[in-house]
């Protein structure tokens, strides 16, 4: 009875909050929340993940058509011997990471649960996923007919999610508060209601009291990787690549915005991946194969110009990065350099066990096996008999000892700096409430 009591007070109180000035909608959860207990932070206790493919632990099979065939085997063989929804034959390089660092796989965001279940941390990438909206496509007349999942929109999700997972989550009135709250956060922006300063001064304080900085203070956030795509859709469309790179700043520019929204709402520690070797995917290679030597890398065999897209991309991040390093010194913002860790499977395969670096494990036949009209899951498509000794799976996407391999150097080094395993060490904790 006291907890139906309880409810319909919350509600009651919602409606009539909602009606309610801003201003004094503000007033009133600022007192009340004097009274939340404080909660200390630990080392690395969650992660929250935002991306695409790469990282997608089944957001995209619970969208329909776009999980693809990884609703069926033979993706998800390798170690969970079913299909999962992950792009691969087993575990991604999320998966690897949280085991590493003591923590639960991390749960994708639409495979349903509560504020409580994701504490340990949540994963929003969703496959095809973009670093732009996908008005930014269209308006240059690119058919984006890919999810509307963009990394603006991931990260709108968690905030709507984020109150649920504040340590007074339990307290329906406080959890209805914050509801409206972010409501009114909406309302107000882009709207003047009130002068200038006085509504930022709104919004400040229902970040503050909503998003309390303590949640991520000891949480990982796993940047991507996101951007690849908003190259790959366009080349599957055979844009140029001098259209291409003309994108390269607005995509960086999203992902800087992504970052520094983050940081606003309490982020600690990010893991920010460049892009891989495109020029190394088999799925390019066969695109754009050719008998000019010329067009290759002599060390790889990867393509040239495809990788320079690549380098570009990644040096503009890592100019980005330093910047918002020195805007938030408090910060540690780790590049994780995907580029270089992926080209030395090509460099010395044997290093790594693999025998077939440029070749797709799950496909057909063909140098690169891939078939546009056999693709990994199709009823005609091949799989190699031991997908460890291949860097691709299905002609885009790693196998797990692929990810597995990039991941060690990202907890251990040298392709993260520091290693995952060390970044914890001597973070500064914000207060809960530093109003």
């Amino acid at each position: 009875m006291r907890a139906l009591v309880n409810a319909a007070f919350s509600i009651s109180l919602a409606i009539a909050m909602a009606a309610a000035p801003p201003h004094l909608l503000v007033s009133f959860l600022l007192s009340f929340s004097l009274a939340l207990p404080l909660v200390a932070a630990e080392c690395f206790t969650s992660i929250y993940s935002f991306g695409d493919s790469l990282a997608d632990t089944g957001n995209a099979i619970r969208l329909g058509s776009l999980g693809g065939p990884t609703g069926n085997l033979p993706y998800g063989r390798t170690f969970f011997q079913r299909p999962t929804g992950r792009f691969s034959d087993g575990r991604l390089m999320i998966d690897f990471i949280a085991q590493g660092l003591g923590l639960p796989l991390v749960p994708p965001y639409l495979g349903g649960g509560s504020g409580e279940d994701f504490r340990k941390g949540v994963n929003f990438a969703v496959a095809g996923a973009t670093a732009l909206d996908l008005s930014f496509f269209r308006a240059k007349g690119i058919q984006a007919t890919w999810t509307d999942r963009s990394l603006h929109v991931q990260i709108g999700l968690f905030k709507q999610l984020l109150p649920s997972i504040f340590p007074g989550h339990g307290m329906p009135m406080l959890m209805v508060m914050c509801c409206v709250m972010t409501s009114t956060e909406q309302r107000l922006n882009g709207k003047q209601y009130l002068p200038k300063r006085k509504e930022k001064l709104i919004v400040d304080k229902i970040r503050q009291i909503c998003y309390p900085k303590d949640v991520l203070n000891s949480s990982l956030i796993l940047m991507g990787e996101i951007g690849g795509n908003d190259y790959n859709h366009p080349f599957f469309q055979r844009r140029t690549v001098e259209e291409i790179r003309s994108f390269v700043p607005d995509v960086i520019g999203s992902i800087s915005s992504a970052i520094n929204e983050l940081i606003s709402l309490g982020a600690k520690t990010m893991l920010v991946p460049g892009n891989f070797p495109i020029g190394c995917v088999p799925v390019y290679l066969d695109i754009y194969k050719t008998e000019n030597v010329e067009y290759y890398e002599s060390e790889t065999s990867c393509i040239k110009w495809l990788n320079e897209l690549s380098q570009y991309h990644n040096r503009l991040l890592k100019e980005e990065l330093d910047r918002l390093r020195k805007l938030h010194p408090q910060v540690k913002i780790i590049y994780a350099n995907y580029y270089d860790a992926m080209l030395s499977f090509f460099r010395a395969p044997h290093v790594f066990g693999f025998k077939f670096p440029l070749r797709a494990c799950c496909g057909s036949d063909g140098p690169y096996g891939v078939n546009p009209n056999a693709a990994c899951g199709h009823i005609n498509a091949k799989v190699c008999s031991d997908p460890s000794r291949s860097v691709s799976w299905d002609g885009i996407h790693l196998t797990e000892a692929a990810y597995g391999a990039i991941a060690n150097s990202l907890l251990e080094g040298p392709h993260a700096d520091p290693p995952l395993k060390q970044a914890c060490l001597g973070i500064q904790l914000n207060d809960v409430y530093d109003f």
